[in-house]
């Protein structure tokens, strides 16, 4: 039987929980199988173990450089994974990004767990392309990469890259993978092994639905908190909102007073000031970028805002993160 080659390729501050997700069903396919189908490599940057985000360290089979050498001759794999989690945008290696690039090119698939897009959006792999990032991470990834076409699914297949939202997303992608290779029946043996009924679909969304994630089920309320939420670095006026979802003005203003208990106005701000926290938290962009990315019309009213709502200044924020990492 054909063996299916995989490689991981581990970045520090990984997500364990996406590593683990993804590696495992390939484990489970051996088991239902009856023979080792599926052979993966564990790579480093230089061949040292990798620590995850939660402390735990990793062993590796080899380093980048091992790898160039060897991958494709000895060891041609079918699909390169890149594990990756939080402060992705600290992770940057010009021999790295070559590897990725020529290795696609070679027709090796490309993959990315968690925050993974972002690597493979830096090496050039994903301009014009679907993909899946983390939704921690989806809005500086939007910023920073626009030719990119994030969204905020499950997971994205495209043209031989495979990218998924990290945690157990990235079973479902891994799934997805193990179906083009074997029949549905060994796809249903090895989620019943994961104890899960089904693949789910891959664009199924990251977040709850906002029904259930706020406990709302007033249809036109909805309706406006997604309208915010999807127009933050230009925000809409009330009289656009209000227009737009055929209320007056007053309405919309009792709507949020009664099932919110803050303005409008008051909810919208937080939206933004939320979205800011993500894209300071991270990514590297300059604080007057995210000020702009998130509607403000100057640094320092965004950072007045920012102090107001979290008490502490957005460089505060950055820095107290930076020393906590």
């Amino acid at each position: 039987m054909t063996k299916h080659r995989v490689v991981f390729f581990l970045v520090p501050n990984f997500s364990m929980i996406a590593f683990a997700s993804a590696l495992e069903p390939l484990r489970l396919t051996n088991r239902t199988m009856g023979e080792d189908t599926y052979e993966w490599t564990i790579v480093s940057l230089d061949g040292q173990p990798v620590e995850a985000s939660n402390g735990l360290t990793i062993g590796v089979d080899m380093s980048l450089d091992h790898a160039r050498q060897r991958m494709l001759d000895e060891i041609k794999p079918e699909i390169i994974i890149v594990c990756s989690g939080v402060k992705v945008d600290a992770f940057r290696n010009a021999q790295f990004d070559g590897w990725l690039r020529s290795m696609h090119r070679h027709g090796i698939a490309i993959g990315g767990l968690c925050t993974g897009a972002w690597l493979l959006a830096q090496a050039g792999l994903l301009e014009g392309r679907r993909c899946s990032i983390h939704w921690e991470t989806l809005p500086a990834f939007a910023e920073k990469f626009p030719m990119a076409e994030v969204h905020a699914d499950l997971c994205e297949i495209d043209d031989g890259i495979y990218t998924c939202a990290g945690g157990t997303a990235a079973l479902d992608m891994m799934l997805h993978l193990i179906e083009e290779h074997f029949d549905q029946n060994v796809v249903t043996k090895v989620c019943e092994y994961c104890l899960i009924d089904r693949i789910r679909n891959q664009r199924d969304r990251q977040r709850l639905p906002l029904q259930a994630r706020l406990g709302l089920h007033h249809a036109k309320l909805l309706l406006i908190i997604e309208l915010m939420e999807a127009n933050v670095s230009e925000p809409l006026s009330l009289s656009e909102i209000s227009e737009y979802v055929d209320l007056s003005r007053r309405q919309v203003e009792r709507l949020f007073r009664r099932h919110l208990g803050r303005s409008p106005a008051r909810y919208y701000l937080e939206i933004r000031i939320d979205r800011a926290r993500h894209l300071l938290l991270q990514s590297n962009m300059p604080i007057v970028d995210v000020a702009i990315a998130c509607g403000f019309v100057s640094a320092s009213h965004f950072s007045k805002c920012y102090r107001e709502m979290y008490g502490r200044s957005p460089q505060m924020e950055r820095a107290q993160s930076e020393a906590f990492t």
